[in-house]
């Protein structure tokens, strides 16, 4: 393993070194010290991936890191996966990694290394299953979330976090550079987000996470699966893609095209919308409450008329999970601070058309930087 590892056929280069550095699981067992939490106990998912670098398989069988609070961290996988733990970040780090055979009961083995703690933050993401084994194992321990913990490491993201978001934006942007040209009248939904997470893949990505692509009166449900329904003169299409670099960050983007010239209506709520997100994006600083920044996305599609059509919160997080803290929402009063990065996603959906614009911002000392640069205009395809 190598400081800097380079992804064939990308281009991208991640500094591993920089992005999981070695003494974050030294700062998780200090915050789980400090929210009572006697160790914590992670499975695959992107708190593992947080700590260590290591992208584990999620299987039946048992793969944790187990962080006490005041005590030297271990890793137990299968036995069978113990190269891949090795080849990973995870080998550089100076955790001891335990393998454990078939027959073994690996749940086991970390309540026997760990001591029997009052507490354990378990894997917001565990299975279920694993929960119901760690009751078993630790019939003494008090379950809790590993995020009462990990939340105030995640939520503020380092400047080799914020490098790998902005790789991801400009990958995503290099999409939707590309999508005017599949979407032509007579093709589906479903023919052209097949181009696009081919695209995705192509553009740097190591898997595509979703592809949304909404046509006429789809356009108007933010969450729509791909269909059969065949593009028409006039159509809005709301597309927003995403998907997870090599590093393991995240890209999220949505835009809005229009199949030839758009319906006189759609043409006027797309211009406040535009207004919208750029008085969210506009209004992102340190101390500034999350709620803020969703009412400056609210307040001119409001003015307008358009309240009733914009029916979600304005934004998400985003980091090693498309979706994650903190939520840009009414209601969350929570300050920003730099290095918190999230979507600004402000929509409209009257119903037989809708509309959005999303970028990935993140807060700055000096403001916000969004991290998406294609073009937000309205892009009218050729007929």
């Amino acid at each position: 393993m190598t400081r800097a590892e380079v992804h064939e056929g990308t281009g991208q280069t991640a500094d591993l070194a920089d992005l999981y550095p070695a003494d974050r699981i030294g700062l998780a067992a200090a915050a789980a010290a400090r929210a009572g939490i006697g160790a914590l106990l992670l499975t695959p998912g992107p708190d593992l991936r947080y700590l260590t670098g290591y992208d584990a398989m999620a299987s039946e069988r048992l793969t944790c890191l187990a962080v006490p609070a005041d005590g030297p961290a271990f890793l137990v996988a299968p036995r069978l996966e113990l190269r891949s733990v090795q080849a990973s970040p995870a080998g550089r780090l100076g955790v001891e990694i335990v393998g454990w055979d078939e027959t073994d009961d690996p749940y086991y083995l970390v309540a026997e290394r760990l001591g029997r703690p009052e507490s354990v933050g378990l894997a917001d993401q565990m299975w279920a299953t694993m929960v119901l084994r760690f009751r078993d194992a630790l019939p003494g321990a008090r379950q809790g979330v590993a995020s009462a913990a990990l939340r105030g490491l995640r939520i503020r993201k380092t400047p080799a976090e914020v490098a790998a978001l902005r790789e991801a934006g400009a990958a995503i942007d290099r999409v939707h550079g590309r999508v005017p040209g599949w979407l032509r009248p007579g093709r589906s939904e479903r023919e052209i987000a097949a181009d696009i997470a081919a695209a995705i893949v192509a553009e740097g990505h190591a898997r595509a996470d979703f592809v949304i692509v909404g046509s006429g009166p789809n356009a108007a449900r933010p969450h729509h699966e791909p269909s059969g329904r065949v593009l028409a003169a006039g159509d809005a299409v709301v597309v927003d893609i995403g998907g997870t670099m090599p590093s393991g960050y995240c890209s999220d983007c949505t835009r809005t095209y229009v199949i030839g010239p758009p319906p006189p209506e759609f043409a006027a709520y797309y211009q406040v919308l535009r207004q919208a997100q750029a008085a969210a994006c506009a209004a992102v600083r340190p101390g500034v409450s999350a709620e803020a920044v969703d009412a400056a996305a609210r307040e001119p599609i409001t003015a307008a008329g358009y309240g009733e059509y914009f029916i979600h919160r304005t934004g998400h997080g985003i980091g090693l999970e498309v979706h994650e803290d903190p939520y840009i929402v009414s209601g969350n009063t929570e300050a920003l601070l730099p290095g918190m990065a999230f979507s600004v996603e402000p929509g409209i959906y009257p119903g037989p058309h809708g509309a959005r614009i999303e970028d990935i911002v993140v807060c700055t000392p000096e403001g916000g930087e969004r991290l998406n640069n294609a073009t937000r205009e309205m892009v009218i395809v050729d007929l």
